[in-house]
């Protein structure tokens, strides 16, 4: 590793919704740059102003804040090369633009898309990039073309020879130039596009190291040699170093796509994932702290990461697997720490109010003990407690429950579990397991499991909920017995 102070970037389009792609990239980068004392710089790419949402963009900003990759530059903190969006960034470009003419590294191109075709057709080729046909065109003919009212775009002479590069994750790899055609860099109307604006950016940001989606591996032939030409007319220092990511799979052996719904980061949080399992699930694409061990905390992936490390081969996104590595951060969370991220989610669903009441709150630290071991994600907390704080009016049994364990048998349970604990000198959680254990099990010689089951849906309103006898204690005497009468 060089000496160069590690600076690197991420640089998301406010377009849609974050991909978790997007999030796994953003993770490597952020996880070297802490490994390395480095900077992480956020970047935001808005020129695409059709596209662009101020959503968008917030979700972004959100995202990460949410997930913890904490930034040092960007376009809400400021920064030794402020602005941080593109968007405000023109005049830089503008200057690029013409500092690489004058170096003779760009030329003006007229041509049409279909002359390029009709010419392409004529000589039997089947290279589908531009022909340089433009290169080296005569005063004359360049009159003629302005005279005609076209508007040329400007295009990158590509150098000739071999374009190779030291991958960190693949190695060497060469390409030659034969194959990297002539690329533009701005349009007719000189609007500069994303092959110009993300180099010139990189090389004003000083950025060392670019980690980055395969999908962009063969962009980095023609992105290496304007680096250099870039340089040259005193931009930069040259290309950074390069690092291509695996591809992230879906179903079916395809790269996960927008279109499908796993790949939207967001939803995670808004299902109640916790961001260390989201992040350590996604860090597990491509890379592993150990062979033998998925789950670890974020501090312990910043010790230990290293992007040779990072596996070249497509990894496939497993919901169930990130649902238990979820699962397990959830387990290492204090009960506190539980309660006061379930907190939202049991707001927005109105299970407390907001602010939460002292009696809610108070009930609150008493149940939460009883779902922190057996939520998997701090959204289940609604449907678990919702029973405890319901208005009695307001609550409902799962149908599908119902059917299924309140049926004549289950009624008849749920009578006699009303007849052993209607009459319970002290209500308290023993009290009531020693009264339905001698009723349903002792003298009826049902098994647990058979006993509990109508018993926990006609109290709690579904058959998954917290400790049974707990939660009756919790509920209280007057609305346990209600509701066992109401079920019978």
């Amino acid at each position: 590793m060089s000496t160069t102070p590690v600076r690197v970037r991420m640089a998301p389009s406010p377009t849609g919704s974050p991909h978790v792609g997007l999030v796994r990239t953003a993770l490597f980068n952020w996880a070297f740059a802490r490994h390395h004392g480095g900077t992480f710089v956020l970047r935001i790419e808005d020129t695409d102003v059709a596209r662009n949402t101020q959503e968008s963009y917030d979700g972004l900003l959100d995202l990460f804040s949410w997930l913890g990759l904490d930034w040092d530059e960007g376009p809400d903190r400021g920064g030794p090369h402020a602005p941080y969006r593109q968007s405000e960034r023109s005049d830089l470009y503008v200057d690029a633009l013409e500092r690489l003419a004058a170096g003779g590294h760009t030329y003006r191109c007229y041509c049409t898309t279909d002359e390029v075709a009709a010419r392409r057709k004529a000589a039997g080729s089947k290279d589908m990039g531009y022909d340089r046909f433009c290169r080296d065109l005569s005063d004359e003919q360049v009159a003629t073309f302005e005279a005609d009212g076209r508007s040329p775009v400007v295009r990158f002479k590509m150098p000739d020879g071999e374009i190779t590069f030291d991958d960190l994750v693949r190695g060497p790899i060469t390409f030659h130039s034969d194959h990297v055609p002539d690329y533009a860099l701005a349009r007719g109307n000189g609007d500069p596009l994303y092959t110009l604006v993300n180099p010139v950016d990189d090389a004003l940001m000083e950025i060392t190291h670019v980690l980055r989606g395969e999908d962009l591996l063969s962009s980095t032939p023609r992105q290496v040699p304007l680096y250099a030409a870039l340089a040259d007319v005193g931009i930069g220092s040259g290309a950074p170093s390069f690092g291509h990511l695996p591809y992230v799979m879906g179903q079916g052996n395809k790269k996960l796509s927008k279109r499908d719904p796993e790949a939207h980061a967001l939803a995670y949080r808004d299902q109640g994932y916790t961001p260390e399992g989201l992040l350590n699930y996604l860090a597990l694409l491509g890379w592993a702290i150990a062979a033998d061990r998925d789950v670890f905390t974020l501090a312990e992936m910043v010790e230990a990461f290293d992007i040779k490390d990072v596996n070249p081969n497509p990894a496939r996104f497993d919901v169930k697997k990130m649902d238990a590595i979820n699962t397990s951060h959830l387990r290492m969370l204090t009960i506190e720490d539980i309660t006061h991220r379930a907190l939202p989610f049991l707001k927005a669903a109105g299970v407390v109010a907001d602010p939460v009441s002292d009696a809610d709150a108070q009930l609150l630290e008493l149940a939460m003990p009883l779902v922190g071991e057996r939520i998997n994600k701090l959204t289940e907390a609604v449907d678990m407690l919702g029973f405890l704080f319901v208005e009695e009016s307001a609550f409902a049994r799962d149908e599908a429950d119902v059917a299924k364990l309140l049926d004549d048998t289950g009624r008849d349970i749920v009578r006699a579990s009303y007849d052993a604990v209607k009459d319970l000198p002290t209500w308290s959680t023993e009290a009531i397991q020693t009264a339905l254990t001698t009723a349903l099990v002792d003298e009826r010689g049902l098994k647990p499991r058979v006993a509990y089951g109508p018993v926990r849906v006609a109290v709690t309103g579904r058959r998954v909920s917290p400790p049974l006898f707990e939660s009756m204690e919790l509920l209280g005497r007057e609305r346990s017995l209600s509701r066992l009468e109401s079920a019978s």
